[in-house]
């Protein structure tokens, strides 16, 4: 059985695709979530205006793991902009920076796909709940493509570096 969402969640479901959305057009166009473009500054304003509004929404009325979740899931990310700053970290700053951004992508779709797959189709959902087979094996192929995606980014990363030292 389904479980209607209310008002409040439906606004946190329509703030939660703008990271999404913004995400995926960053990794289509350069291949990684980077903060100094306009979509990786829109994908971590979306992100923190979903992590924001999914405090209104609770069924226990109070802090909950997936609050919890959100919070880790920003410390990730806002991580993967500042480590650029940290100067003793050398060459390891482009790598561990497209690692945090694209490591809170991946977080920040667990719940997403949880959601969904809990709740669509709406008459007989896929999923019953997060250990659901549906749920477990969509995050499995999501940890494969970020697995995937996250080498192909230090490939580049490394291509540049190669390129930028011989030059």
């Amino acid at each position: 059985m389904t479980h209607p969402i209310s008002s409040l969640g439906a606004i946190h479901t329509v703030i939660s695709l703008v990271p999404v959305l913004a995400g995926l057009y960053s990794f289509a166009r350069y291949l990684k979530i980077d903060s100094l473009t306009r979509s990786g500054k829109v994908y971590l304003a979306g992100l923190t205006l979903a992590v924001i509004t999914s405090f209104g929404v609770s069924s226990t009325g109070g802090l909950n793991p997936g609050h919890v979740f959100g919070i880790v899931i920003l410390l990730v990310a806002f991580g993967g902009v500042y480590v650029r700053r940290v100067p003793f970290l050398g060459r390891l700053r482009p790598y561990l920076s497209s690692f945090g951004l694209s490591f809170s992508f991946l977080l920040s779709l667990v719940p997403g796909v949880n959601e969904t797959l809990t709740r669509l189709p709406a008459t007989h959902p896929l999923a019953d709940g997060p250990g659901s087979p549906p749920v477990v094996a969509t995050l499995l192929v999501l940890l494969g493509l970020f697995a995937m995606g996250f080498a192909a980014q230090c490939w580049q990363i490394h291509s540049r570096n190669r390129e930028m030292t011989q030059a």
